[in-house]
């Protein structure tokens, strides 16, 4: 059962011992991920196997947790107990002119040419003193459709999030990857109308993974758009299947992280204004974490009439990995939430702050319950 999950997590917590817990968006099985040392392992070629956990600048380190322990457990049904139907109320008067500003000259760079789009994002923060697992129970509750995961380590710290964006899914040489951009807030029995602005800002983030990669695999196709919902909010996403060479997933990551959709385009430009604008450290916010390389076991023959051959197993390694959106850092005493949005030549400064607004109630809505 998953409370063996949260007693573990809850042991380590105390013990200070690496672990992550997480569920994959619309299951209902809880996995957790227990390191027997505090050691800092960093990821050096994306070749090792664990659990990665990597920031949005490459240039810094990814932290892998190695899968000494790995436990698995049942969640019992959640109803959405405990979460905020409105998130919490908080001052956020002095950030206003600062993002707004940062906005206005990201637009103007735009319309100068320097480049098309860029993706800037802020830091709340809130005062908490609550438990960091009660926490998760309710983002658990409230986001069935989301990567859901609470990660620690003494040495680094702790986070937590749901995250409805997947960087890239392998099975063997076979990847899955997603463009996913635009905001709208979910209303029931309405379908989301998306403006020229947002189905453009989604095609940018399209366009750009496909030259990206047209390099660095051997195939790769695209679907149709479609709108997807995660918890409250609306997204445009386009999926991209695909297959790479051997020993080149690397390689595929590198030349995917980070995306248009927390970046920008051209994305060198867009990423230099970001660390030189920003004016703090993203840190693993739109960073990437899962699954690195796990060995998965795959039955070759899936005919059930032919019983004799089923016997004979593949391994395979496999991959699932998530653009970490919709976090928070725990700190003591209080949270560190972070949010962006998108920035195009047509965005207005007063619409996006309000968008990042709308976002942050992802995790605004699990603190402090009803």
């Amino acid at each position: 059962m998953a409370q063996e999950l949260f007693d573990r997590a809850a042991m380590c917590l105390k013990e200070q011992q690496p672990f992550v817990l997480y569920r994959k968006p619309n299951t209902t099985e809880l996995i957790g991920v227990f390191q027997q040392t505090d050691e800092v392992h960093l990821v050096q070629d994306f070749t090792e196997s664990g659990f990665v956990f990597a920031p949005f600048d490459l240039n810094s380190n990814a932290i892998l947790l190695k899968m000494d322990t790995v436990l698995k457990g049942t969640l019992d049904s959640f109803n959405g107990e405990g979460v905020n139907k409105d998130s919490i109320i908080i001052d956020e008067s002095h950030d206003k002119p600062r993002y707004l500003d940062l906005i206005t000259k990201a637009i103007d760079q735009i319309n100068e040419g320097h480049f098309n789009k860029v993706v800037l994002s802020r830091k709340i923060e809130v005062t908490n003193h609550e438990d960091d697992l009660e926490i998760y129970k309710r983002l658990l509750s409230a986001y069935q459709k989301a990567f859901c995961y609470l990660w620690y380590h003494p040495k680094v710290g702790a986070w937590m999030g749901a995250t409805p964006e997947i960087l890239v899914k392998t099975n063997g040489s076979q990847f899955t990857t997603m463009s996913l951009a635009g905001t709208k807030s979910f209303i029931d029995l309405e379908e989301p109308n998306w403006s020229e602005k947002e189905l453009h800002e989604q095609q940018l983030v399209t366009d750009y993974i496909l030259d990206a990669l047209k390099d660095e695999v051997v195939s790769i196709k695209s679907s149709q758009r479609e709108s997807v919902r995660a918890g409250q909010l609306w997204h445009l996403r386009t999926e991209m299947k695909g297959t790479f060479a051997p020993n080149k997933f690397g390689s595929v990551l590198k030349a995917l992280h980070p995306t248009p959709a927390v970046c920008g385009t051209p994305l060198l430009e867009a990423k230099d204004f970001i660390l030189n604008n920003e004016m703090y450290d993203r840190s693993f916010y739109t960073g990437f974490l899962g699954e690195l390389n796990v060995k998965s076991e795959l039955a070759r023959n899936r005919n059930r009439k032919n019983q004799e051959n089923s016997a004979y197993r593949s391994v395979m390694k496999t991959s699932e990995l998530f653009v970490n959106l919709r976090c928070m850092q725990l700190l003591k005493d209080k949270v560190a939430i972070y949010v962006g949005g998108g920035i195009t030549g047509e965005s207005s400064p007063e619409s996006e702050w309000q968008e990042t607004a709308l976002k942050s109630n992802t995790m605004l809505r699990v603190l402090g319950g009803k």
